[in-house]
């Protein structure tokens, strides 16, 4: 390129140097010219004036004009390159968006509290992962142990996790000990769908089927004889639920949750029950401070047996105002009842104030509520009861105050007083013939104290612990005393993350022996009872993991119902197989 410019500038140089030559040789041409005429003119000037007066040199030089005079100025050439052209980008930032969303938030507290009841602690059973159970989507589990104790759990989950989900879980585990007919069997199935619509709704179905055996095997004095078909104590669990949940507020500010259930409860002595639920809790919110609720509910139950037929029926209606603050909430309502036909209004007032935010609250209440009775649910507390001949619910009305919060982002603690009235409380004691089976009673007024605290540690995922404890005082009943109910109960529940592919899992239950009536019809007092188990699981593969558990790790032969001796110190192992 430096090349071909120097050449172009060279060639430019030539042809001007040329053309100002030829130009300045014109030039001269011209000069001589016009003074060559000018010398002819002043001649012939002179012979022309011979008789005139002689004139000044001034009057007789005349100045040609023809050409004008011409100044040209020569200067060297300086080749320049022509100036870039560039992009110019003028910085500046974003247009500010003014434009304000109103958005409002509901923020639940961190804080896990859990109403706890009593757990119905079963002697025979093998508690395998009782509190806390390792989720995989699609695996299975199997294992083995000591008092002939198989095991096996199942497990898959389908859909996308946003718009569907589908789960199903199958369980079987059984266990035969050292008393004769000391042995049980549980199998269960559940299979659980949730789906969700543009509409912001979601549909959850659920259909499940549970079986349990086991034997009455507690009978004395021991050298009774017995079949096993006469000890055998069968129940079989057939039902279905459907619910709708709204995730959102319509446009009059309406949520509502309803829900319906029925089951199909039988036994091995032809004792069939069915048990129907149908709930319509709705929502209007008034601004941000107050709302209304209704809740509707219909619970109806029949049972047959070789006796006759039983109905127990119980409708309710649950009407709240609530009143919402930043740092205070009350809740004001009643709740009509219709017990088998007998009407009831029960009292449903709470209130809470915050006094340090979420980590110091104050809470009093007077609630009633209604618990009910049915077959099912009571052989779920004693499952070597017999056959009920009447069915009756329990009425209760509570009276607390107490605090809640947290200390912190890892503990929390709960803590309660409450005087509580309770009407058709059901109570278990034992046959006067051989102690094997229970008969139920109605106690048609129990008052007790009850002192319920809580306290939790957690740390993410990787530790958690979570303690409580239940004092009932019992000032008051018909009967001598509350047989089959415990005066105190705790427990305590340990999850931790040793390592990336090491879990650990502790539960401990402790409890003061409950009141029983012996053959003499003498009240007399269980010995109080302790119970821990360990479990550990380690993934050896990315989809398979090893698990061991220990139950009743201290082997202490204790008994929650009477002549009910449960299972000693008992290990069940085995491995975890995830297909994901």
């Amino acid at each position: 390129m430096k090349k071909i410019l120097l050449i172009i500038f060279i060639a430019m140089v030539s042809f001007e140097n040329g053309f100002a030559q030829n130009r300045r040789t014109n030039q001269k041409q011209t000069t001589k010219k016009a003074t060559t005429t000018k010398k002819k003119v002043v001649a012939s000037a002179k012979k022309t004036t011979v008789n005139k007066p002689p004139v000044t040199k001034k009057e007789v030089e005349v100045k040609d004009t023809s050409k004008p005079d011409v100044v040209i100025l020569y200067a060297a050439f300086k080749p320049t390159l022509r100036n870039a052209a560039k992009l110019n980008f003028t910085a500046a930032t974003p247009v500010i968006d003014t434009t304000k969303i109103p958005l409002t938030y509901v923020v639940p507290a961190q804080n896990l509290f859990f109403s706890y009841q009593p757990v119905a602690i079963k002697p025979l059973a093998l508690f395998v992962d009782s509190s806390f159970t390792w989720q995989n989507n699609q695996y299975i589990k199997v294992g083995y142990g000591n008092f002939a104790s198989p095991y096996i759990e199942a497990g898959a989950a389908f859909g996308d996790g946003k718009k569907s989900i589908t789960t199903l879980h199958a369980k079987h585990t059984s266990s035969k000990g050292n008393l004769p007919f000391q042995q049980f069997s549980k199998t269960g199935l559940e299979l659980l769908g949730i789906y969700n619509n543009n509409n912001n709704q979601e549909f959850t179905t659920k259909v499940f089927y549970d079986n349990s055996v086991q034997y009455f095997y507690g009978y004395e004095p021991s050298n009774l004889t017995f079949t096993k078909e006469q000890l055998q104590q069968q129940f079989n669990t057939i039902g279905m639920q459907a619910a709708l949940n709204t995730k959102m507020a319509n446009s009059f500010g309406i949520t509502y949750h309803p829900s319906i259930g029925v089951n199909y409860f039988f036994d091995n002595r032809d004792g069939k029950e069915i048990n129907f639920l149908a709930k319509l809790p709705i929502n209007k919110a008034f601004g941000r401070m107050f709302a209304f609720d209704l809740s509707v509910t219909a619970d109806i139950t029949s049972f047959k047996s070789n006796s006759g037929t039983i109905k127990n029926n119980l409708f309710y209606l649950n009407p709240t105002i609530q009143f919402k603050t930043p740092n205070f909430k009350l809740n004001v309502g009643i709740q009509p009842t219709w017990d088998n036909q007998i009407n009831s209004i029960l009292p449903n007032v709470t209130a809470e104030a915050k006094i340090n935010g979420e980590k110091f609250v104050i809470q009093a209440g007077w609630v009633g509520s209604v618990q009910k009775n049915s077959y099912q649910s009571l052989a779920a507390i004693n499952p070597w009861l017999r056959q009920p001949t009447s069915l009756f619910n329990t009425e209760i009305k509570e009276q607390y105050a107490g605090f809640k919060g947290s200390g912190g982002n890892h503990f929390s603690y709960n803590a309660r007083v409450s005087f509580l009235k309770m009407q058709g409380q059901p109570l278990f004691v034992n046959d006067a013939v051989d102690g094997k089976t229970f008969i139920i009673l109605n106690e048609a007024n129990l008052q007790a104290i009850r002192i319920h605290g809580e306290v939790g540690y957690s740390i993410q995922e990787k530790f958690s612990f979570l303690a409580a404890a239940t004092i009932n005082q019992f000032t008051k009943s018909v009967n001598d005393k509350p047989f089959g109910l415990l005066p105190l109960e705790l427990t305590g529940t340990l999850k931790w993350k040793v390592l990336k592919d090491l879990h650990f899992k502790s539960d401990i239950f402790f409890w003061d022996g409950s009141r029983y009536l012996s053959k003499s019809m003498q009240t007399q007092k269980l010995d109080a009872a302790l119970d821990l188990n360990v479990g550990v699981e380690y993934s050896i593969l990315p989809k398979l993991n090893l698990w061991l558990q220990f139950n009743n790790l201290l082997n202490n032969q204790y008994q929650r119902w009477n002549q009910y001796q449960v299972l000693g110190f008992n290990v069940i192992g085995g491995v975890v197989y995830s297909f994901r």
